[in-house]
């Protein structure tokens, strides 16, 4: 009689439970043929870094449980995700995928339907683009930055309005029910939000559904093969001006810049100073269809901005000029020392200057009756602009004694242990050699790896990285295999060059970094233009991390970081990164060039790219701390006659020394 009663109970359960979800609607199915099984679609990117540094582009099925849950720090689990494949070149867009559903999916079942009692739920999928970075090909935290789901090149459409933080509002869904018993949101209800008690809910059939949430109400498509294609949103998408005329695309670059570049206030810019300037010159130009003149006056905007991270592709119009400009010298470079002496640190032999009889090491002290820094600081350099001023610095000392060839130039100079100054007059001549001799960043041969690393003496190993933008996954195998390498070996300390790495990618720089941390550390956030409050805004859940690899990948060692000049941009953010709880001494000359924020570009007429820092970089007070002034040396080497015309690398030897000695 017992087991009669617990049968009938049992009974009465489920039939309940059926009615129950009885009552809810079918949801209105379309091409019904049993169920998807196939995807297959276009990923179509205009962002011009969209392909840097991606060896491992992925396609997967995309657990969206934690935009049902909201969660940002969610994490798919491996075995939910799904790997499609691309079908045409990746790096040609639009670039074609398809995936293969699996017959049952590993994904977060969540409970939707919003009737108050437990049921098995649904698995709720986008297909999405990543790359892979670390570990295997399937996403890991790191890949994943930290956890969430896609804002970006996924089937689904994500606001771009910070106060609905990250709410879909649009695209499509593959969902998944176990059984035919699970409602599903058939649209967003009143409060236009996903997931919520308003939502109106229907019966999805068991199997794999695609719903388009951009029809109202939702569609739910139940063909085989469904064609998805992932959506670039706006705010991604390369901002194109070819259609307009000269001035209007002006007009409307200014107009950008005013909302968008990231340090207006803190660099003081006017723009409507600036336009004032430059329009007359760009109508000008364009009435008399001078597209030289055009090119000339987009170049003198440009170099009024104070930002390393300014500029424009135009140099196929300017190569003329340039050498026009800058072929002819003296045969001399020149360097300014700590005590402000400007001396002679290269002579081309047989040219003027050595002709003349100065020698190295000569102090040259006018340059056409002005004094030397006086007539540095009148230059504008080719290689303008620049964030900071002692890059700036450096680089109009190496262009002040460039001139067009056969040009007069009188200098006044005194030659080491000399009584008396001379005054000569030099007429420059084809002369190469010294304009590169002090040139900021070294010429690379093509060959370079991203990381390259060696054994010193005394146990030291010498490492330096190139690129942050280089193949991604062969840096992170070659950094793991410097690490390994460092424990095994038990090396005595780690020298990490950083004076040419011209940036890349932030994320990947800081990500470089925690293998020498043992906490999750926070390291800054950075805002952006927000167009619906019309300010910039930094989303709080953000803020740039450390995501530690396992304990075995750390490397607890004494560190120095060399810094110059060239270490640009994500280089800044590894340099700073390092400085962060005393973790490395940095070493150098100069502090690094004080690029700090990340870029995007647009097209101005008739195809010219500008480039510009739209993301303000900044530390966990709030503070602008890399743009302007960059990481400066914790160890500073001398600019002095010694290290001048030192025959080896005296900061590369000041590391040495210090890890060595502790001095």
């Amino acid at each position: 009689m017992r087991w009669i009663t617990l049968f009938a109970c049992f009974t009465m359960l489920m039939v309940g439970t059926v009615s129950a979800q009885d009552d809810i609607p079918l949801a209105p199915i379309i091409n019904d043929e049993g169920g998807t099984q196939t995807i297959t679609g276009t990923l179509t990117y205009t962002d011009l870094m969209f392909t840097d540094g991606v060896a491992e582009p992925i396609l997967l099925l995309e657990d969206q449980a934690g935009f049902v849950d909201r969660n940002r720090y969610y994490l798919m689990p491996e075995e939910s995700q799904v790997l499609g494949q691309y079908t045409s070149d990746f790096l040609a867009s639009p670039v074609d995928y398809t995936l293969s559903l699996p017959q049952v999916p590993r994904g977060g079942l969540r409970d939707v339907d919003n009737d108050g009692d437990t049921d098995a739920g649904v698995q709720v999928f986008a297909v999405a683009y990543w790359a892979n970075t670390f570990g295997e090909p399937y996403m890991e935290e790191r890949d994943l930055y930290g956890g969430g789901w896609s804002g970006a090149y996924a089937s689904t459409r994500i606001s771009e309005d910070p106060t609905l933080e990250w709410e879909v509002i649009g695209g499509k869904f593959v969902v998944y029910a176990p059984d035919d018993q699970q409602g599903f949101p058939a649209g967003f209800g009143d409060d236009g939000l996903l997931f919520t008690e308003d939502d109106p809910i229907v019966r999805l059939p068991a199997g794999f559904t695609v719903v388009d949430l951009d029809a109202t109400p939702f569609t739910f498509d139940r063909s085989r093969e469904v064609v998805i294609d992932l959506i670039e949103p706006e705010g991604a998408a390369l901002v194109d001006y070819t259609d307009l005329g000269l001035l209007e695309g002006f007009n409307a670059m200014i107009e950008q810049l005013r909302n968008e570049y990231a340090f207006t206030e803190f660099k003081n810019i006017d723009w409507d100073a600036l336009s004032a300037e430059f329009a007359p010159r760009i109508q000008r130009a364009e009435k008399d269809d001078d597209l030289y003149s055009y090119v000339i006056a987009l170049r003198d905007f440009n170099w009024r901005i104070p930002d390393g991270h300014v500029g424009f592709g135009a140099e196929f119009y300017l190569e003329a000029l340039v050498q026009e400009e800058t072929a002819g010298g003296l045969g001399m470079a020149i360097r300014q020392l700590d005590d402000a002496r400007v001396i002679v640190n290269f002579l081309t032999e047989g040219a003027p200057a050595q002709e003349a009889g100065i020698a190295l090491g000569a102090e040259i002290i006018t340059v056409n009756g002005v004094s030397t820094a006086e007539a540095a600081a009148q230059i504008v350099p080719w290689t303008s602009p620049f964030s900071s001023d002692h890059v700036r610095i450096l680089e109009q000392f190496r262009f002040l004694l460039r001139s067009p060839i056969g040009t007069n130039v009188e200098i006044v100079y005194q030659n080491p242990d000399a009584s008396e100054p001379v005054t000569v007059q030099l007429r420059s001549v084809a002369d190469p050699e010294s304009l590169d001799y002090n040139v900021v960043r070294e010429e690379f041969t093509g060959y370079e790896l991203p990381l390259e690393y060696r054994l010193l003496d005394n146990g030291i190993v010498y490492a330096k990285i190139y690129s942050f933008s280089d193949n991604t996954l062969l840096t992170i195998q070659l950094w793991e295999r410097l690490i390994q390498s460092l424990r095994a070996e038990d090396a005595t300390g780690l020298i990490i060059d950083m004076r040419e790495n011209l940036g890349g990618s932030g994320f990947l720089a800081d990500q470089m970094a925690a293998y020498f941390f043992n906490e999750p550390l926070e390291l800054g956030e950075t805002s952006g233009y927000d167009e619906f409050s019309g300010e910039f805004y930094a989303d709080p859940r953000g803020i740039e991390r450390f995501y530690l690899p396992s304990p075995e990948k750390r490397y607890e060692g004494p560190i120095a970081v060399l810094v110059g000049p060239n270490c640009n941009s994500a280089c800044e953010f590894f340099s700073y990164d390092m400085t962060l709880e005393d973790r490395a001494t940095i070493v150098g000359q100069y502090p690094t060039a004080g690029l700090g924020g990340s870029i995007t570009y647009f097209i101005l007429p008739p195809g010219i790219y500008f480039q510009f820092t739209a993301g303000r970089a900044m530390n966990m007070d709030g503070e602008i701390h890399i743009e302007g002034q960059g990481i400066p040396p914790t160890l500073r080497v001398p600019v002095n006659e010694e290290t001048v015309f030192s025959i080896g690398d005296p900061v590369l030897e000041a590391a040495v020394e210090f890890l060595t000695n502790g001095d």
